[in-house]
């Protein structure tokens, strides 16, 4: 159990890293308001047009009765809705490290270089719009895999008692491996570590990555603490990468900028 615990640590000191390096967290908040602001405008809009889109797609219940038409066309509007906020929490975080792939790659490299015995930071070597490709084509790759388990458990959701019981802890334990894969891929892509190897990696240590990655995800939940948590979750989930490839690992220290040096004091 001492992986949970230490998994759990990691998302603390990532959190403790961008609130002593104050420019860094700044920058890393906003991909997470760009987001945002995407998010809630494609929710609003569909919450102003979705009867609209029903109606367009049921064009057979034209002529029913009322009030059946309404009921039928008012619960798969409720129902779209519903399913457009599970796609948006799913989908988060993977769209906000697409977005802010160059502020989090950054702020991946300035915690590999702060906790790094040598103060060095691997680097890809790639040019920025393949890094781009690659952390596209992967997140699609997760997606896919979260629909997947999203499906499933939503099917065993209704299995009487263990569905409204072990269903959603299994679903939150899911939620927390694909999360803590989309954010140690910052750090691993640029060591370019290909996914089906990352995956492996994360697998070797589950309680590891379920110790960091199931409370995020519980954190998540909260409106527009998603925003504020992703720097120090990229940070620690960088610390984590170096811990999950054996790589030596110091303290780490304050930001630079706001220690004062002996030139400046003089």
């Amino acid at each position: 159990m001492s992986d949970l615990a230490t998994g759990f640590r990691y998302l603390l000191k990532g959190q403790g890293w961008v609130a002593r390096h104050g420019k860094q967290y700044g920058w890393g908040l906003v991909p997470g308001l760009i987001t945002l602001v995407l998010y809630v405008a494609a929710l609003v809009s569909l919450a102003l047009w979705g009867t609209d889109v029903t109606t367009w797609a049921t064009p057979f219940a034209d002529d029913w009765s009322s009030p059946w038409l309404g009921l039928f066309r008012g619960f798969l509007t409720a129902l779209l809705f519903a399913l457009a906020l599970l796609l948006a929490a799913i989908t988060f975080t993977a769209v906000t490290l697409l977005i802010g792939q160059p502020f989090y790659e950054n702020l991946s490299e300035k915690v590999d270089r702060d906790v790094s015995p040598d103060g060095t930071a691997p680097e890809s070597g790639l040019p920025l719009h393949r890094e781009l490709w690659i952390s596209a084509r992967d997140s699609l790759r997760i997606l896919v895999r979260a629909l997947c388990w999203a499906v499933l458990l939503f099917a065993l959701g209704f299995v009487p008692v263990a569905g409204q019981t072990v269903v959603p802890v299994i679903g939150f334990v899911v939620t927390g491996f694909f999360l803590t894969e989309e954010l140690t891929g910052v750090a691993l892509q640029r060591r370019r570590v290909e996914l089906r190897e990352r995956l492996a990696l994360l697998r070797s240590r589950k309680l590891l990555v379920w110790g960091f990655g199931t409370p995020l995800g519980l954190a998540f939940l909260v409106p527009f603490v998603a925003v504020f948590l992703m720097p120090g979750a990229v940070a620690g989930a960088t610390m984590m990468a170096r811990d999950l490839l054996g790589e030596e690992s110091g303290e780490p220290s304050a930001d630079p900028e706001d220690q004062e040096t002996p030139a400046s004091a003089s």
